[in-house]
């Protein structure tokens, strides 16, 4: 506008804009804040001494107030830094239900009580369309070994030896410390299978593996005592055997999982 000679008054361009004219000469000033040099040494003594210790519990040594000790830790850059956490792969979907066989498998651990050889853990490999159990393992060591065990049985049932899976296979898990060692996520990773986790305190997401337990305590462990791994073992064979090829399964049309229509065509 200046160049085309009309010349127009600030005051006159705030009103148009709707805009305060006070605000356009509004200069913030720098705050300063001011530093207790005496509580800032003591502070950092404490912290020589109890290098862990949050603002809370150092305002509570030094008998302090909790805002001064924040402001010298967050100027100084002294606070506690937290261990960095490995990055895992979460389950993108809710539901671990997928539309063809070998897209998704599910695993999990459970305990079995086993009379004199005490308590055992239960490893199972579930298919996430047609919820055929494809593998197991059932042993005194609740280690990854079991697990990985269950996991090359099911490799074995699919593809007839142990190798390298071909097409897209995602294997989901929760969080626990058999499914997120080293070993057990090497042992996936050697098998081309790709390893997603649940989010924490969501087992929805892998409720497949959960419905199957209850299925399994209510049908077979609970109205069995059991005397040793061995009986067990038989036993628990017997019923997934059974759960695989003859027992009707409500969301399949009431269909056993080996009678799957995917399966089938």
């Amino acid at each position: 506008m200046a160049q085309e000679g009309r010349v127009v008054s600030l005051a006159k361009l705030c009103r148009w804009l709707g805009f305060p004219r006070r605000s356009l000469y509004y200069r913030p000033k720098a705050r300063q804040r001011v530093v207790n040099t005496d509580l800032t040494a003591r502070v950092k003594l404490t912290l020589e001494r109890f290098p862990s210790y949050g603002y809370r519990r150092l305002a509570c040594v030094l008998g302090e107030n909790r805002k001064p000790v924040q402001r010298i830790l967050q100027l100084k850059g002294w606070q506690v830094r937290k261990r960095p956490q490995g990055f895992r792969p979460r389950a993108r979907r809710l539901p671990s239900v997928t539309s063809r066989p070998d897209e998704r498998w599910a695993t999990d651990l459970t305990h079995v009580w086993c009379g004199k050889d005490r308590r055992a853990s239960l490893a199972v490999i579930i298919d996430c369309c047609t919820r055929e159990i494809l593998g197991w393992r059932l042993s005194d060591n609740g280690s990854s070994k079991t697990a990985e065990a269950a996991l090359e049985e099911a490799l074995i049932y699919r593809l007839g030896a142990l190798g390298r899976v071909q097409q897209p296979l995602a294997l989901r898990s929760d969080n626990g410390l058999v499914f997120s060692s080293h070993h057990y996520t090497g042992t996936v990773k050697a098998y081309g299978l790709t390893q997603e986790f649940t989010t924490p305190y969501t087992p929805e997401q892998n409720g497949l593996v959960e419905r199957f337990f209850r299925s399994l305590k209510e049908e077979c462990i609970w109205l069995h005592r059991f005397e040793s791994l061995g009986q067990a073992r038989v036993v628990i064979n017997r019923w997934i055997r059974y759960y695989n090829e003859e027992r009707p399964h409500q969301s399949l049309d009431y269909v056993a999982p080996r009678a799957h229509p995917a399966l089938i065509a």
